[in-house]
């Protein structure tokens, strides 16, 4: 059999996971997602309800004349069972999942007497014969069926026998997984373990496992049934859902992978984990997590000076894996927690070997403490922390220009039009040069007035952008006159660096960080 038969990878972001509040794909954006899946490997891409939803039926369309050429996966449409009363062969919801030419179709059964009686309101006999006609219907079609048990944990409790006898009654009739829902999100693993294993042992068929992760065990629920003998898991790509979201592709593969020694996904798939997570992300317009397991960027990042004295012996010694395996990258953070071995470590990290230079890491090192203790920080600012590295290293300033003054004015108009103005002058040698700029604030305009004046001598600066500006107020005590903290990130091209600056006065916090910025840029030029 093949690696996916073997074990099912089941991806249901552009329909379980489009019911997270914020999220709303276009037919386009589901285009794209399918084809990110695909190429990360996934075995099932559930696209949506085809007939209940017009952008899903236009997506269905679109697949099928062949917009996105699925390589690794294969299509799957949603719906459910027919009605009460009627056949499956009449139910036009039936036909509008036949009619996405979708090879495989997954529908949503109920197992739970509660949901059968007073939801469908019908009968438990009735119910049952739902679930055979309409999975005997499109399998006499040439379809795949898979059936969804909604609330079967939930429903398990109310009458296990019943929700036994729904699971057999899919298989029996052609279905070629009966999947076990905690729809409702509130079991925890012990429990998903016991009752996957004892339905395991009381039917003959495959089971699949779909988690909500609304006690925050989405992941382990999952894991946990893969271990009581599920072969098809359910998930969306970084947890999205409703409310709290869904069980994380990329935590539960991997913990797969790489925890339970199960190859479920191409041979090199789990090194696109955080490309793929984070460009999903970026097509939903939602920040990526920086703190997901696996591939948020904060995933291996380490603060404490112990942590890093042991990872300069060993890597290992404080990361479950290595990072490069999930496509993902070990990182140090600068801080007042950092000691020796920190530094070193950052050093290395920016392209900078401090191992035979203990001077310049015992003077970084107290820096760092210095600055931090009157609210600098270098966690998310590594080109400030390469230019204070560069001026120990060489004794010398990292500053390429001389500021003699600067001023910014914002006001506004009788009309109500706030207009901001900013005056720079910078020396060189004996020449004093000034320009005035208007920008959409007095940051912006203190930035285009300084590399005005400085785009005369350094050319080079032409290129550069402020793309990215976020206020911190350190002392909130303080009113309007706390201590803020300003970080700033500046591109140029495909380059990203970060930079920061601290002052009561939040424009000359923003003025320091901005100088940071620019000359970074002229170190990069140098290099």
């Amino acid at each position: 059999m093949a690696l996916n038969d073997d074990f099912h990878v089941y991806d249901t972001t552009l329909r379980d996971g489009a019911q997270r509040e914020g999220i709303t794909y276009s037919v386009e954006d589901k285009l794209a997602v399918t084809k990110l899946l695909d190429e990360f490997g996934v075995g099932f891409i559930e696209g949506g309800w085809p007939g209940a939803l017009p952008k899903d039926t236009e997506f269905f369309a679109r697949m099928a004349a062949g917009e996105v050429e699925l390589k690794n996966a294969k299509l799957v449409a949603f719906g459910a069972t027919r009605k009460a009363g009627i056949t499956a062969a009449e139910d036009p919801q039936v036909k509008a999942l036949v009619d996405s030419q979708a090879p495989v179709i997954t529908l949503v059964a109920k197992s739970d007497v509660w949901h059968v009686e007073q939801a469908l309101k019908t009968t438990r006999e009735e119910n049952l014969a739902m679930i055979a006609d309409t999975v005997s219907h499109l399998t006499s079609l040439g379809r795949r069926v898979f059936v969804d048990f909604e609330h079967f944990f939930d429903g398990y409790k109310h009458d296990a026998d019943y929700g036994v006898a729904a699971v057999q009654t899919a298989l029996d009739s052609g279905a070629d997984v009966a999947v076990l829902c905690d729809t409702n999100g509130g079991m925890l693993p012990t429990g998903i373990h016991t009752i996957v294993s004892d339905v395991k042992a009381r039917t003959g068929g495959r089971l699949g496992i779909h988690c909500q992760d609304d006690t925050g065990c989405a992941i382990a629920n999952s894991i946990a049934a893969v271990e009581a003998g599920v072969t098809h898991v359910q998930c969306t790509a970084n947890g999205y859902g409703e409310r709290t979201g869904n069980a994380d592709l990329f935590s539960v593969i991997a913990n797969i992978e790489l925890k339970l020694g199960l190859p479920v996904l191409p041979d090199g798939a789990l090194k696109e984990m955080v490309r793929v997570s984070h460009a999903i992300a970026e097509i939903a317009n939602l920040t990526p997590d920086t703190h997901q397991p696996y591939v948020g960027v904060s995933s291996f990042a380490h603060k404490a000076g112990l942590h890093a004295s042991a990872l300069k012996v060993n890597a290992e010694l404080y990361n479950h894996i290595d990072a490069a395996v999930v496509g993902n990258d070990m990182r140090i953070l600068v801080t007042e927690m950092a000691g020796r071995a920190s530094i070193e470590l950052k050093g290395r990290e920016l392209g900078y070997d401090l191992s035979t230079n203990p001077e310049a890491i015992s003077e970084v090192v107290e820096k760092v403490k210095q600055l931090e203790a009157r609210g600098w920080s270098f966690e998310a600012a590594d080109a400030s922390f390469e230019l204070l590295l560069q001026s120990a290293l060489t004794g010398e300033s990292t500053h390429k220009f001389d500021v003699a003054s600067w001023r910014a004015v914002t006001e506004q108009q009788e009309d109500g039009q706030v207009l901001s103005d900013a005056t720079v002058n910078v020396r060189f040698g004996e020449t004093l040069i000034s320009e005035t700029r208007s920008g959409n604030g007095p940051v912006n305009a203190l930035d285009n007035a300084l590399r005005a004046v400085l785009v005369q001598q350094f050319p080079e600066l032409e290129s550069l952008e402020l793309i990215d500006y976020k206020v911190r107020i350190l002392d909130g005590g303080q009113g309007t006159g706390a201590v803020t903290r300003v970080l700033i990130e500046t591109a140029e091209g495909i380059k990203r660096w970060n930079t920061v600056g601290v002052h009561e006065n939040v424009i000359a916090a923003s003025w320091l960080a901005l100088e940071d910025a620019i000359n970074y840029g002229l170190l990069g030029h140098k290099n």
